[in-house]
């Protein structure tokens, strides 16, 4: 693996690991303090780690697409947008499926979902997002 994708692998990790923490700890606060259901505080979790996720990954881990490409705002945030909005589908199912049917508490459930589909945004993001900065 080259070094730069190596770096951009790293700041993935870092800027996803800190949207994750937001997601999760967003969804905790509403459950615990607003008394709304996980499910759909799960949603609040996803609008605020979207905007952390995006900025940290526009700004950081993939800032040469922005560099490189003249109009770069627009397609890659609606590429992100969609790659976001299927990672959150995919998040919100798995959630359901195991708060349903596997019992597990609602926090050890959302770990499990955030960290899981945080795999398919990096390649959807590398591959497709911001494909700009990843053909660099």
């Amino acid at each position: 693996m080259r070094l730069m994708e190596l770096l951009r692998v790293l700041r993935f990790g870092i800027v996803g690991l800190t949207a994750a923490a937001v997601h999760y700890w967003v969804v905790i606060g509403l459950v615990e303090l607003a008394h709304i259901a996980p499910l759909h505080a799960n949603v609040g979790g996803f609008i605020v780690a979207f905007w952390v996720s995006y900025f940290g990954h526009r700004h950081w881990t993939f800032s040469d697409a922005v560099a490189s490409h003249a109009d770069g705002d627009h397609p890659s945030f609606l590429r992100f947008l969609a790659v976001a909005v299927l990672g959150f589908c995919m998040n919100q199912l798995l959630f359901y499926l195991l708060l349903r049917y596997v019992g597990l508490p609602y926090y050890v459930a959302l770990a499990l979902v955030v960290f899981t589909v945080a795999v398919m945004t990096y390649v959807l993001s590398k591959l497709w997002a911001f494909r700009h900065a990843a053909h660099s």
